[in-house]
């Protein structure tokens, strides 16, 4: 048993997560290289390797010529003479299998075969990082900030790096090097250098991989995440919905004391994050969006895709919010293209009449869920305060922060 290539097997496997079998078919492939180098041709070598012992022979099947004068290419022709010392029976014309002693390989071949060996094992590393990261596509990972590298980051994985593109950093964050980040793998692709793998920190589906790790109830599938809108580095809007009548999902996702998702408000640098229930009926599903603004009435057209939606004069500002933020939110949380005014406006805009959503059920302000329960008094303040929640309309009507 060849020991020593055993132990570096063994090692190979371990710390660079190498197959045997990839590592015993590059040193064929080596050996194959270093008969061709040697003989000029390799067309008639095989090479034998017992897996269990190491052991390995290099195998060349030659034609067997009568006359040992007429053996015009040794590398693949013997005389009868010789043939017949491996094999008795053997005739003129028939062949013979003739092992190899790979010590009489050249200076020249010998380094081949080393270099075979190597380039192989490389690109098998390669492969192995690949296949690991490839199943982390769409999911998050957590990385060391390396340095800046042309127009982004490079973020050490471990056993690799990936880039962190500016356009998918968080505008205003900023890392330092050395710190720890969870990020999003947008992408990973085979390329000859090995695996490229692009990851970002303003992706969406970043808050939700985050609570699915948080949150017990989403991973186990009782909360489901219906939809997020994300202003990464400013606010994000997420509607939850239950699977189960006895568990509350805004709840579920907030946690005793809001520790569920400030731990991810501090993952997202103090990113603020509304999260309301989920509702079938579009006119809800707005109402719940435009949290923590109360709304009036809501009309909203399913063919159409849009809505209008009324609010007290003092709510207008706060259902807007800073630079339109929570009505842009609103609409892309909902798909609805969302106009909203004033009880004040809506009075006096043609074809916008407070009529018409008096009859239609949306008349009671809406008492439930995170913008009924968690969004007003004491426990929405303190939220405020982490930076996690709107704190609703300021001293100044300015709207939301």
């Amino acid at each position: 048993m060849n020991s020593d290539l055993m132990d570096a097997l063994e090692t190979l496997e371990r710390e660079k997560e190498i197959s045997k079998e990839s590592i015993f078919k590059a040193i064929s492939d080596s050996l194959v290289t270093a008969c061709k180098n040697h003989f000029k041709s390799a067309d008639n070598i095989r090479v034998d390797i017992d897996e269990k012992t190491c052991a390995f022979h290099v195998i060349a099947t030659k034609e067997v010529i009568e006359l040992a004068d007429d053996v015009m290419d040794p590398a693949i022709e013997i005389s009868w003479d010789e043939a017949k010392l491996i094999d008795p029976e053997v005739q003129p014309g028939g062949f013979v299998e003739v092992e190899i002693n790979s010590k009489e390989f050249g200076r020249i071949a010998t380094q081949n075969a080393k270099n075979v060996i190597t380039q192989k094992l490389r690109e098998e590393e390669r492969n192995v990082i690949y296949k690991q990261f490839a199943d982390k596509r769409h999911d998050i990972i957590t990385g060391v900030v390396q340095r800046r590298v042309g127009r982004g980051f490079s973020i050490n994985l471990g056993k690799t790096d990936a880039l962190l593109p500016d356009q998918e950093c968080v505008p205003g964050e900023r890392l330092k090097q050395g710190g720890r980040i969870k990020v999003y793998v947008i992408d990973v692709t085979s390329t000859p250098k090995g695996a490229k793998i692009t990851v970002s920190r303003s992706h969406p589906e970043l808050v939700r991989r985050l609570f699915e790790e948080e949150v017990t109830e989403i991973k186990d599938g009782t909360v489901e995440i219906m939809n997020i809108a994300r202003e990464a580095g400013s606010r994000t809007k997420m509607a939850v919905m239950s699977h189960n009548p006895n568990v509350d999902p805004v709840g579920a996702c907030v946690g005793v004391n809001g520790s569920r998702v400030n731990a991810i408000v501090n993952e997202l640098y103090g990113e603020k994050i509304d999260i309301i229930n989920w509702s079938d009926n579009p006119g809800e599903l707005i109402q719940n969006s435009l949290s923590p603004a109360k709304i009036v009435n809501v009309f909203a057209d399913p063919d159409e895709k849009s809505a209008n939606v009324v609010v007290p004069d003092s709510q207008l500002s706060l259902a807007i919010g800073k630079s339109g933020q929570n009505a842009r939110l609103a609409a892309k949380l909902t798909g609805y293209k969302i106009d909203i005014k004033s009880e004040s406006q809506a009075v006096d805009a043609v074809g916008f009449r407070v009529e018409d959503y008096l009859d239609d059920g949306y008349e009671d302000e809406y008492e439930e869920g995170y913008e009924g329960e968690y969004a007003e008094g004491d426990y929405a303040e303190s939220y405020d305060q982490e930076g996690g929640y709107p704190a609703g309309e300021d001293g100044n009507g300015e709207g939301e922060e």
